[in-house]
C-alpha cells in the first residue's frame, strides 16, 4: 500500500482487515516478536493484571488473532473467549491447540457485534486491534453492552512517544524498518498498512471521552515502554 493510497473506510475496512490478517496469520506470532524484541509478551502480561479480577472471571478478547491474550488470561485463571474477524487468524491458532498451550474457545465474529448477551462478561481485552474498527464509539458502545457492572476493560494499542527523540527514531523503525522485515518474511502491503493504521486512533482524551460518555469510569491512560505502547483500563459504571 503505497503513501499516495489513502486508508480505506468503512465496509472497504472491513475487508482489508480481514484479507490482510488471513495472508499474515501463519508468520504473525513469531514476527511480533522479532519485531517488539519480545515487548508485546510483557505488554499482554501487564493487560491482563490490569483486569484485577478474581480468578474464574469470564473474559471476552476481541480481535484474539492466534491466542496470545487468551493463553495469558488462562494462565491468570480467567475464563476467556476469544473473537475475531480472520478466519486465517483462528485456523493459526489451532498449533496451539494441539501442544495443549490454549482451550479457550475461540469465534469468528465481528467485535463490533458479539454473539453474548447483555452484561455477560466480567471483563473485556483487546491487544492492538482498537485501529482496525471501522467504529471506535460503536466498539466503546458494544463494550458497555456486555461488560456487567463492576466489569472491567483493558485495551492495548500501539502509540506514539511523547519524547521528540524517541518519537523520530520510532517513525523510522515502525515507518521504514517494519515493512522491510515484514515485506522479506510475510506480506510485505500488509506490514506497510499497520504503520499506517495508527492514523485511525483519535487523540488519546477523545477516546478517554467517549469511554466516559459509554459508562465507564475510572478511565486510566497508561503509556508503556517509552510510550511505543498505550493501555487503556476502565470500570463499568452504569
Amino acid at each position: 500500500m503505497s503513501s499516495s493510497i489513502p486508508l480505506p473506510q468503512g465496509q472497504d475496512k472491513v475487508a482489508a482487515v480481514r484479507s490482510m490478517f488471513d495472508a499474515i496469520a501463519p508468520r504473525y506470532d513469531m514476527l511480533n516478536r522479532l519485531l517488539t524484541f519480545g515487548m508485546d509478551c510483557r505488554w499482554r502480561r501487564r493487560a491482563v493484571r490490569e483486569l484485577r479480577l478474581p480468578p474464574q472471571s469470564r473474559v471476552l478478547d476481541l480481535a484474539c488473532g492466534t491466542g496470545d491474550l487468551c493463553r495469558v488470561l488462562e494462565a491468570a485463571k480467567y475464563r476467556a473467549v476469544g473473537f475475531d474477524l480472520s478466519a486465517g487468524m483462528l485456523r493459526a491458532a489451532q498449533k496451539y491447540r494441539d501442544s495443549g498451550k490454549l482451550s479457550s474457545p475461540m469465534v469468528l465474529g465481528d467485535a463490533l457485534c458479539l454473539p453474548v448477551p447483555p452484561e455477560s462478561a466480567d471483563g473485556v481485552t483487546c491487544g492492538f486491534a482498537l485501529r482496525n474498527v471501522v467504529d471506535l464509539d460503536g466498539l466503546f458502545a458494544e463494550l458497555a453492552r456486555v461488560v456487567r457492572t463492576g466489569g472491567r476493560i483493558s485495551l492495548l494499542e500501539v502509540a506514539e512517544p511523547p519524547n521528540p527523540v524517541l518519537r523520530l527514531g520510532h517513525s523510522v523503525y515502525f515507518g521504514k524498518v517494519i515493512p522491510l522485515i515484514g515485506g522479506l518474511l510475510s506480506d510485505r502491503t500488509a506490514y506497510e498498512y499497520l504503520p499506517k493504521s495508527v492514523a485511525y486512533m483519535p487523540p488519546t482524551e477523545e477516546m478517554l471521552d467517549l469511554l466516559a460518555r459509554r459508562g465507564f469510569e475510572a478511565v486510566v491512560h497508561l503509556p508503556l515502554s517509552g510510550g511505543i505502547a498505550q493501555l487503556v483500563t476502565a470500570t463499568r459504571e452504569r
